[in-house]
């Protein structure tokens, strides 16, 4: 409805004033005030033909014109500036009947983004968890929407992080294994890299007690001296090392896939930063010898950016071992080489708001006319009630403990209410876990990736409020009542129906969707669509439970009424689509 307001509009304003760009912002009308859709006249002001009609004489001119042109203007009213549209009933009815929530682009872009990138050195955790829901959710959104979508997961396979796990293994007397300990492989480097930092934090504290100071007891501790050793004999193909490094490596890629097939999370290509990071050591050398970067006193190289208001960047260490800036120049170039995309989004947490601002001035400086196409969708930090997570401590909330902790309670949930059949156990595990997963998914999907959220499982999987448990239900009720009217079409006469506001609300609703769809490609912010959704469901469960559908007795209108249900049904399925969470149809 709105983009067909906005064309009719301004072929109006291009007719009546010559002006041919799209002036108005049509949006739905407040609360406070009576109309479907409104607009401000008051941008139109600024052209000169305005100097000569007030903004209620311009509404009123372009609300004449438009009930000329249109059918579907019931009426209209002008408060200092601001139009108010009101749509006729039978037009929103007619409209519904069309409406399919499709909404194409006809300037399809290729899109990359990269999501998950985790590291080796740990299972996933309910930060990842955050991070992958909102790249796939939002590469769905856009994939919808037309565009090419490339899905990328970076792994983060070297580094002095990983040699650290590795260290406390080859350190082990009796060699641990995901077999010999009944352990994920996943979890068990992640313990490995949890009891290197433990051992590592003793040794500087003693270090400090000998009168280091704090930054040469971190440079000095035995372990992170064997640690970075490894790391070198590992950037010259140790075979040893690298042996131990796959054998580690693997046990973790194992683990990953057991989480990635839990939450539905799949990727078009994998890149492994052990086979591209040297990409960026010679750009960066390149650099170098063409004087966009220098060499410091200990042999590393660096760029300044005081002038961009930022300061001095370590490229590539003394010891010509890469950092992660190294890395993530190198993939830039490679990507954009491949692909030749028209943006790259990362999904990547706010503390890393200043490594991509340092990486688009160094592709900048390297004059990479492209490097404005990376967007570094930034999201804040997810935290539990009791605080903040810490890998290095191992107070992090593993990604499949809190998958295993919902799906025991929609199981609690499921037995206490009765309404699910026990006996066939498959189908109940199936159910039960669907439900457990609308509860993570959409817990964290509906909050603004911007903001920092805390996660509360026990209110994440309440079938009340604003929760996936609850929009599920609103869900399943309208099929279970659509199957016991057993009817296939609901054949309804729009010329002989009254509706009521609630209905007409619930329409309004209903084909406003596209406002919420296009907010959330606009934005790259799947939350728009989430908190969409939410509102159907709340809408359509005051309606239910107020309006009769099955035992009204007027055929007609109980046909329109099961259309109607039929419609929310379908707009439900389309969002958790789009956001990545399956459906179930009885609860």
């Amino acid at each position: 409805m709105i983009s067909i307001l906005k064309k009719d509009i301004h072929e109006i304003i291009a007719k009546e004033f010559n002006i041919h760009e799209e002036v108005v912002q049509i949006k739905p009308t407040n609360k406070e005030f009576e109309g479907d859709y409104s607009f401000n006249v008051f941008p139109l002001l600024k052209y000169k033909f305005s100097e000569e009609k007030k903004p209620e004489a311009i509404g009123i001119l372009i609300c004449q014109k438009l009930v000329e042109k249109c059918n579907y203007i019931e009426k209209f009213s002008i408060i200092k500036g601001f139009v108010n549209l009101t749509i006729n009933n039978k037009y929103l009815i007619e409209y519904l009947k069309k409406y399919s929530f499709n909404h194409k682009t006809n300037n399809s872009l290729k899109i990359i983004i990269e999501y998950c990138s985790p590291n080796t050195n740990k299972p996933l955790h309910l930060g990842h968890i955050r991070n992958m829901l909102i790249g796939s959710a939002l590469a769905n959104i856009l994939k919808e929407y037309g565009h090419d979508v490339i899905r990328i997961n970076l792994i983060n396979d070297r580094g002095i992080h990983i040699c650290k796990s590795m260290l406390s293994w080859i350190e082990q007397n009796d060699k641990a294994t995901p077999t010999k300990s009944q352990i994920k492989g996943d979890k068990l480097v992640g313990e490995l890299y949890v009891a290197f930092e433990k051992k590592y934090k003793q040794e500087v504290e003693e270090l400090m007690k000998e009168g280091m100071t704090k930054e040469e007891a971190l440079k000095n501790a035995p372990s992170i001296k064997k640690a970075s050793a490894l790391l070198k004999k590992w950037e010259t193909n140790d075979k040893e090392i690298r042996e131990i490094w796959k054998m580690l490596n693997n046990w973790v890629y194992s683990g990953f896939e057991e989480t990635f097939k839990k939450l539905n999370i799949t990727f078009d290509k994998i890149e492994y930063e052990s086979e591209i990071y040297n990409i960026g050591k010679e750009i960066i050398v390149e650099g170098y010898k063409k004087g966009i970067f220098y060499k410091k006193d200990d042999n590393s190289i660096a760029v300044d950016l005081k002038d961009e208001g930022l300061d001095e960047k370590i490229l590539l260490r003394a010891d010509e071992t890469s950092v992660y800036i190294t890395q993530d120049i190198g993939v830039a170039l490679l990507r954009h080489t491949e692909y030749k995309p028209d943006i790259m989004i990362y999904v990547v947490g706010n503390e890393q708001n200043y490594h991509f601002q340092v990486l688009k001035l160094v592709l900048k400086k390297l004059n990479y006319n492209w490097y404005n196409k990376i967007y570094h969708l930034s999201y804040g930090m997810v935290e539990l009630p009791s605080g903040k997570m810490k890998s290095r401590e191992g107070t992090v909330v593993d990604a499949d403990d809190l998958i295993e902790q919902l799906h025991t309670e929609a199981i609690k949930i499921a037995q206490s209410s009765g309404k699910l059949n026990k006996d066939d156990e498959k189908q109940f595990k199936e159910i039960t876990f669907k439900i457990a997963m609308s509860a993570l998914k959409y817990f964290i999907l509906k909050i603004d990736p911007a903001k920092n959220m805390v996660f509360n499982p026990s209110e994440s999987i309440d079938f009340d409020g604003n929760t996936g448990p609850f929009i599920l239900y609103t869900y399943t009720r309208i099929i279970s009542m659509l199957k016991k009217s057993d009817k296939n079409n609901f054949l309804f006469d729009s010329n002989n129906l009254n509706i009521l506001e609630k209905e007409r609300e619930l329409i309004l609703l209903l084909i406003n969707y596209e406002i919420a769809f296009t907010a959330s490609i606009e934005n790259y912010n799947p939350a728009e669509i989430a908190n969409y959704v939410y509102k159907v469901a709340k809408e359509y469960n005051n309606y239910y439970q107020t309006i009769p559908v099955l035992k009204e007795e007027n055929e007609n209108l109980r046909n329109f009424r099961l259309y109607l249900s039929q419609k929310v049904a379908m707009c439900i399925e389309k969002c958790f689509k789009l956001l990545g969470i399956d459906l179930v149809e009885k609860m």
